[in-house]
């Protein structure tokens, strides 16, 4: 039930919603999308492929990792990024790849921060493999205007 105090005009939420079956159960982080994907390095065939919870932020721009999903994959370093956080905070943090990507149907290459304590699929990967969020829901998605194959524009 949603309530609205007309003295403030403010939106209280009194109903959880239930989670998604592609979302993580655990935790009570309201609005926030949790999905799985499988990583992979693209470099290395003996290595197998790894299926984690990630959280899908298209506020985010690239894919972060853990360190220990860096050493499991066995990804070098190849570069270091700044990297400006929510909070304005600036810091300075390994680049990987390339790493293999895997949601549905979709596949895609790019590379990853190393950072934080559970893997974060950014805006970039989500574009590059054709993702979208799907707020109602709270669920990421292939593209239902391409559900297929993924589509892009290069123009």
């Amino acid at each position: 039930m949603i309530k609205l105090s007309p003295k403030a005009k403010t939106l209280t939420l009194t109903k959880r919603l239930p989670p998604s079956k592609h979302q993580s159960k655990g935790g009570s982080h309201m609005g926030l999308v949790h999905t799985k994907i499988v990583l992979k390095n693209p470099r290395n065939a003996r290595i197998k492929p790894i299926e984690v919870s990630a959280l899908a932020d298209s506020g985010a721009l690239h894919l972060c990792i853990p360190e220990h999903l860096r050493r499991q994959l066995k990804l070098g370093i190849i570069d270091q990024k700044q990297v400006e956080l929510a909070d304005g905070s600036i810091m300075f943090v390994p680049y990987v790849g390339p790493i293999e990507i895997h949601f549905k149907n979709r596949i895609g290459f790019v590379g990853a921060l190393v950072m934080g304590n559970e893997p974060l699929v950014g805006a970039i990967p989500m574009e590059d493999m054709d993702l979208v969020i799907i707020p109602k829901k709270r669920v990421l998605d292939v593209n239902p205007d391409s559900p297929d194959i993924s589509s892009t524009k290069a123009k």
